[in-house]
């Protein structure tokens, strides 16, 4: 017969990252900065009858919403934290709204895409001197952004990872391990916000671009290749957040590395690990569900002290099985 011992009677299930409440924040001020750089835009193109001030204002108004998604899921997941309905916490909800943000970020580089095509097959006349001008105050505005949500702190994008745990006792990690331990830690809410708005910066700058090569070279082409570029760009953050955040919320392993590393100091003590599942709850904060068979007399606060080294590990149930014969 199994005996079953879980966490600490008294904790809860808060699994929001540390900088919760200040990323939030940050969101609500680009949100503010968009929708009066978009409300700008579209009413000067109306009152100076220039499309291409309402088109970019229009394109402005669609990262607005994303960030608008992932700011409601800040304030949700924090309203809710300790709601008992969610059973492990709200940490999970910027990873849905990640992964929404991503579809939509994927829709945009279809639909940059699409157009940069029908520009190569029916080429429009461009007006350079208006353009322009336009081209530059959305890249002033998305600079501006990018940093408002970074705060001047560094933060990931894309594949591309380098932020580092250090809850494991201090020895050199492999490489993969250490992309792994990063990632538990990583906010992909902020992620996905701050992408939106590095997608949107990237097109901008590839526009000025081409938009000068096509005002002083006479190179109108370019206008459509730096449209696909841009596409291709996009497509491939947006795979990378649903790659990251889909992992997420289908609960795969988000760190084998560490899931090997429990197994081996477990079984160290001539123990046996029968099962284990690891998954990420929220930012900073993992699950784990292990199961001993041990033939001493070792409770599960003996491998909780043991496992106690791992601080990601914010929820541990551990179930010890005897084996057949229990030493004395």
């Amino acid at each position: 017969m199994s005996t079953i011992e879980n966490s600490p009677a008294i904790h809860d299930h808060v699994f929001l990252g540390e900088g919760h409440e200040r990323n939030e924040r940050r969101t609500w001020m680009v949100i503010a900065l968009c929708a009066a750089m978009m409300v700008a835009e579209i009413v000067g193109g109306a009152l100076f009858g220039s499309i291409a001030l309402i088109a970019d204002g229009l394109h402005m108004s669609t990262h607005a919403s994303a960030l608008l998604l992932a700011a409601l899921a800040y304030r949700y997941a924090r309203r809710h934290a300790e709601d008992r309905r969610f059973t492990f916490g709200t940490g999970k909800l910027g990873d849905l709204a990640g992964f929404a943000s991503a579809i939509v970020l994927a829709m945009i580089a279809l639909l940059i895409g699409y157009e940069a095509v029908a520009r190569f097959v029916t080429p429009i006349a461009i007006d350079f001197d208006e353009a322009i001008p336009i081209a530059i105050l959305g890249l002033v505005v998305n600079v501006a952004s990018v940093l408002l949500l970074s705060g001047g702190e560094h933060h990931h994008h894309g594949n591309h990872d380098h932020e580092h745990d250090h809850d494991e006792p201090a020895h050199a990690p492999h490489e993969g391990h250490a992309h792994a331990r990063g990632a538990t830690h990583r906010d992909n809410n902020m992620r996905s916000a701050i992408v939106h708005v590095l997608a949107d910066a990237a097109v901008s700058v590839l526009v000025i671009v081409g938009l000068l090569l096509g005002r002083f070279l006479g190179w109108a082409w370019m206008d459509p290749v730096v449209g696909l570029v841009g596409a291709i760009v996009i497509a491939a953050w947006s795979y990378g957040l649903i790659r990251d955040t889909g992992a997420i919320l289908l609960d795969i392993n988000p760190d084998q590395g560490l899931a090997d590393r429990v197994r081996q100091l477990v079984e160290a003590g001539g123990d046996r690990v029968t099962d284990l599942h690891l998954w990420r709850l929220g930012p900073g904060h993992m699950g784990m569900i292990l199961s001993v068979m041990t033939g001493t007399r070792r409770g599960a606060e003996y491998y909780r002290s043991l496992l106690g080294r791992f601080r990601a590990l914010s929820h541990v149930t551990i179930e010890v099985h005897p084996a057949a014969r229990v030493s004395r």
